[in-house]
């Protein structure tokens, strides 16, 4: 199970001399794109596009937000200016890197009366390079593989298109108001998960290789090796970012102690505000419950089965045999809340939670599950 982290932050190429990473001044961060392009992959980069932080293909830098930041509270996202010269001074906006594995809406498999019969039908899926991922989105995307990959059977439209993704990853020098990984032990650093490491100091980047393939790339660009006080700048940045979060969730083995406060009469004051509008689980990078439809031709000679994301706050999702299991917000909410604390730490390993705070900046009516959990597990009666 993942630890939480407190106090300074972690990184391990301060310490590791065989880690050490390269400098790459700031005016040649271009040749990074297109030693990548050079690679046959295509590139997802942030860029702002209706008035957040999303990722678009990119060929070149200067499509990056440019001094760009933004204001993430309860139920609210604004972008601001005045970053400098910086291009990754931001966190991240409501896209994780879930839809880029496990499509909205997609064909799973095609049905024919007559001829071919049954066909699989796996995405068209080019080599895709994503740049200024955060540590966060990285260990989501563990739990997704997790899901999808591990077990009997790999689902072969997530393993499709997880196998053509080269991850770019991004330490975070800034943390949102409504960040908390360090408190899940998923960030601001980078740990893992990804195939190149960047770093954004004042003067350029600092940048080392994840992996075999993100290695290939990396010592194209033939860098000296950083220095002590650029090392030192990194540390203070991710260490500027572990002090600046204010929201923490309890340690995972306190989050079990939901499951004995499943009566506790503050699931109902949240439900007063709870719109079960399913933004939480939208935005969520690790929620991954899904519905399936059989869609049958006009003909009737023909039918698609159709998978698309699903959410445990809608009507649909608990109905069984015709009657609902939760029918209302407050079961919802409680279903949500101690399944993604609690439940998944029995079926996955971990809590479901990565600490990106997403479902709190997203939430219309600005629902903070770090507040939830603890007036449940700390506060008032047990008594609906």
């Amino acid at each position: 199970m993942t630890k939480p982290r407190s106090g300074e932050a972690v990184n391990p190429h301060v310490t590791d001399v065989e880690r050490r990473p390269g400098f790459l001044a700031r005016d040649r961060l271009q040749e990074l794109f297109d030693l990548i392009l050079q690679s046959g992959y295509s590139i997802l980069g942030p860029v702002v596009r209706d008035g957040v932080i999303q990722f678009s293909e990119i060929t070149a830098v200067e499509r990056l937000p440019h001094g760009v930041g933004n204001q993430q509270q309860p139920g609210r996202y604004r972008l601001q200016t005045g970053a400098g010269s910086s291009v990754f001074a931001w966190n991240h906006g409501p896209q994780g890197l879930k839809p880029l594995c496990f499509a909205p809406k997609e064909h799973l498999w095609s049905e024919q009366h007559q001829g071919l019969g049954f066909q699989l039908e796996l995405p068209q899926q080019k080599l895709t390079a994503v740049i200024g991922v955060r540590a966060c989105d990285l260990a989501a995307l563990a739990i997704q593989d997790r899901h999808f990959l591990e077990g009997e059977a790999a689902d072969p439209h997530y393993q499709k298109r997880r196998e053509q993704l080269l991850l770019i990853g991004v330490d975070c020098s800034h943390s949102a108001e409504t960040c908390f990984c360090v408190s899940t032990g998923d960030g601001p650093a980078l740990d893992k998960g990804y195939d190149i490491g960047l770093s954004e100091l004042n003067e350029g980047f600092l940048i080392w290789s994840g992996s075999t393939k993100g290695k290939q790339i990396v010592h194209k660009l033939s860098l000296q090796p950083a220095e002590d006080r650029q090392l030192e700048q990194m540390l203070q940045m991710t260490t500027q970012a572990t002090e600046a979060q204010q929201r923490q969730l309890p340690e995972a083995d306190l989050l079990m102690g939901l499951y004995q406060r499943l009566e506790h009469g503050h699931w109902w004051e949240v439900a007063e505000r709870c719109l079960s509008c399913g933004n939480c689980t939208a935005v969520c990078p690790t929620c991954f419950c899904y519905d399936t439809q059989h869609a049958l031709a006009l003909d009737g000679k023909s039918a698609q089965k159709v998978r698309q994301w699903s959410s445990c706050f809608s009507a649909g999702h608990s109905s069984m045999t015709g009657f609902q299991v939760r029918t209302n917000s407050m079961q919802r909410y409680r279903q949500w809340l101690t399944h993604k604390l609690a439940g998944w730490q029995e079926q996955q390993g971990r809590i479901g939670c990565t600490g990106c705070g997403r479902c709190i900046t997203w939430c219309p009516v600005g629902i903070d599950l770090t507040e939830e959990a603890e007036t449940i597990l700390w506060e008032g009666s047990l008594d609906v």
